[in-house]
């Protein structure tokens, strides 16, 4: 509902903005207070659980009830404030930004279709090409995610540049595998090389926080995370956290599919950075050399 906020019309904000007041009482209203509380009608208030994608009013209360009791249990009401003063303390700061860090990453394990991310994992395992795109915050998760694949010898790349983005989707097929990620779902170059994927035949995922977004629409899974703002961090500052669990997720399922191959990319790898890595020695012998080179300075 956060999120979907500032895009309803007048009156279904006003539903929205009365059940985020007090979701826990909501649940427990009738469609009738509801509708007499946010000053509109009971007609309204069945078009805005439409909206949401709900069948009626008591699944959103549903709905409303199981989110009210994960939030208790996750003690998340303990620091509802995301507000943060010019003169406030590093310790409220951190304790804001972590707080909101949690809630998104609870919120998009919450929301995630496991058959969905299975889907795309099984495709993934078995995909010829794989294609990560995103600009911004969203390009840094997209990086992430290549890194991580290319480990496990998944053959993907991550495209930074819009041009390149859409002559690779070109190139995919069916088999193959897009993913492109964008926080508000209404970026022209994510819509556009998903598009492009799509008409190619390869599997198209978006990783938005809008699952009625353009870039939702156009895609063959959705996969929907979640966002806290806090003061200078506004929504899309924030979506990193949420599009690397969902990102994550994938990876590790990946890699459970493929677990031979990926033991091995593992050993692999990790010889040949093996000699790049500094080893501890005792004590006793770096103060012996700090004392030498100390003496040769010296002399």
């Amino acid at each position: 509902m956060r999120m979907e906020l500032p895009n309803l019309p007048d009156a279904l904000q006003r539903v929205a903005e009365q059940i985020l007041e007090d979701p826990a009482l909501a649940a427990q209203a009738s469609i009738v207070d509801l509708a007499e509380r946010s000053g509109t009608s009971t007609a309204t208030v069945t078009r805005f659980c439409r909206v949401l994608g709900f069948r009626g009013y008591a699944a959103l209360r549903v709905a409303l009830a199981t989110e009210s009791g994960r939030a208790a249990q996750a003690r998340w009401e303990t620091d509802i404030d995301r507000d943060i003063e010019p003169g406030d303390s590093l310790d409220r700061v951190l304790g804001v930004i972590a707080s909101a860090d949690a809630r998104a990453i609870q919120e998009t394990a919450a929301r995630l279709d496991m058959a969905a991310v299975a889907r795309v994992a099984e495709t993934i395992a078995h995909a010829n090409r794989v294609e990560l795109f995103g600009l911004g915050s969203s390009g840094t998760a997209a990086r992430e995610m290549a890194f991580r694949l290319e480990r496990i010898r998944v053959p993907c790349w991550h495209r930074e540049d819009s041009h390149k983005a859409l002559t690779n989707a070109a190139l995919l097929g069916p088999g193959d595998v897009a993913i492109v990620l964008s926080h508000s779902g209404r970026t022209r170059e994510a819509i556009e090389v998903l598009a492009e994927a799509g008409e190619q035949g390869a599997l198209t995922v978006a990783v938005t926080s809008f699952d009625k977004s353009p870039l939702a629409e156009a895609a063959d899974v959705v996969l929907t995370t979640a966002v806290h703002e806090t003061t200078f961090r506004l929504a899309a500052l924030s979506a990193l956290h949420g599009q690397l669990v969902a990102l994550d997720l994938i990876y590790v399922a990946v890699a459970q599919l493929t677990y031979e191959r990926t033991s091995e990319a593992f050993e692999v790898t990790a010889r040949a950075v093996q000699a790049h890595r500094l080893h501890d020695e005792p004590t006793s012998h770096r103060r012996s050399r700090r004392q030498q080179s100390s003496e040769q300075g010296a002399a």
